[in-house]
């Protein structure tokens, strides 16, 4: 692969889009209060990711099928950590505690 070749910039493109989701995957993990977080557009978001992970597995393109697979697992962690807390806080006020 030279550098002329467009799969480069797949792979930038792909390292900076998915490497933009550690911070808030980061803070999500030390940070209790997910109330900032919109569980309908991480919703979307994840299923969109999940169907360019297929979209890039079809196509045998690794810079989509890579960048992906990470994008999908830190978008997971975010929406099921969101969740879990709003079920939490959820169960709490039902119970007065």
């Amino acid at each position: 692969m030279s550098l002329l070749d467009p799969q480069w910039l797949g792979y930038v493109a792909a390292t900076l889009t998915t490497a933009s989701f550690v911070p808030q995957a980061w803070q999500t993990f030390r940070s209790t209060d997910l109330a900032g977080i919109s569980l309908s557009m991480y919703s979307a978001f994840t299923l969109g990711v999940g169907l360019w992970l297929l979209y890039g597995l079809a196509l045998g393109q690794w810079p989509i099928i890579v960048a992906n697979a990470v994008t999908l697992g830190l978008a997971g962690t975010i929406l099921l950590r969101t969740w879990r807390a709003r079920r939490r806080a959820l169960a709490a006020i039902r119970t007065g505690c």
